[in-house]
């Protein structure tokens, strides 16, 4: 007969044992099977990772980068500003996957009393676009990740990522889940009560003036993100209530060719207000 003393004691040790043999089977289970991520690469001041969802039928890769900050660090938009270094992505050609850029969720502006930047400064998740030159095959992503994390200096970080997924392998459910989330806080596309009306360039004063709504009851101030075309920087945008209605930016902007015209190209604008964003694609005229 046991003695009803030691059937506690005997419970705790099962339930250690059982855990401990889970976790050595989790270990020896191939890396594909585990997961559709690489490993973290540690960084002073935060770390970095690629997570990837199966392949759609298209060829489509669902994934992100993922950026995970410690207290008080910053990381940078597509766009930094004056300063910084934006997320840079090269993938392997021997990977078999096409690579066409990342996807950014609505930035902050920063100020030093010096520069102003643009950026995050908590944990983000960039989407990134994939495509299978080998639709249904399996996925062995090898990728170059440089960006900078900053507090009060800019560190670089360069780091070599590699995902393997088997063709056919089942989705990881959590993994899935964060590249959703990450989708769900990009800048959604303009709207009735929230788009771009109007963008006037004056190329002798080199300043650009963008007119704009906003969502009935937005409390904050809206904030504008620029973003290329290349060769040219934007500077602090002036917002303020339009006398007709909506709102207006003058943000002055540079060229770093003699002479350049910002007439005839295209820019990315993210518009922030209150919760919500939009991204549409401006054309300068």
């Amino acid at each position: 007969m046991e003695h009803p003393c030691l059937l506690p004691a005997f419970r705790r040790a099962a339930g250690l044992l059982v855990t401990v043999l889970c976790l050595a089977l989790l270990a020896a289970m191939p890396r594909e099977a585990q997961a559709g991520a690489s490993e973290w690469v540690q960084v002073e001041g935060g770390e970095v990772r690629i997570v990837a969802a199966r392949p759609l039928s298209d060829g489509t890769i669902p994934a992100i980068l993922d950026i995970r900050l410690k207290p008080g660090w910053k990381t940078y938009w597509r766009e930094p500003g004056a300063s910084g270094i934006p997320p840079q992505v090269t993938v392997n050609p021997l990977s078999g996957i096409i690579f066409t850029g990342l996807l950014f969720p609505a930035p902050k502006t920063f100020d030093d009393g010096v520069v102003h930047y643009t950026g995050y400064d908590r944990s983000v998740a960039l989407p990134m676009q994939l495509q299978q030159l080998k639709p249904g095959s399996a996925v062995d992503l090898k990728a170059s990740v440089f960006l900078g994390i900053c507090k009060d200096i800019c560190i670089p970080v360069q780091a070599e990522l590699a995902v393997s997924l088997p063709a056919g392998a089942a989705g990881n459910p959590l993994e899935q889940a964060r590249i959703d989330d990450a989708k769900a806080a990009l800048p959604g596309a303009p709207a009735a009560d929230f788009k771009v009306t109007e963008t006037i360039v004056d190329t002798a004063a080199k300043t650009l003036q963008i007119r704009f709504m906003v969502p009935d009851g937005t409390q904050d101030v809206p904030e504008i993100f620029l973003a290329g075309p290349a060769g040219f920087s934007f500077g602090k945008p002036l917002v303020k209530v339009a006398s007709g209605g909506g709102f207006t930016a003058d943000i002055p902007y540079r060229s770093s060719k003699k002479g350049g015209n910002l007439t005839g190209r295209t820019a990315v604008l993210v518009l922030r207000a209150g919760p919500r964003s939009i991204e549409t694609s401006l054309a300068f005229e």
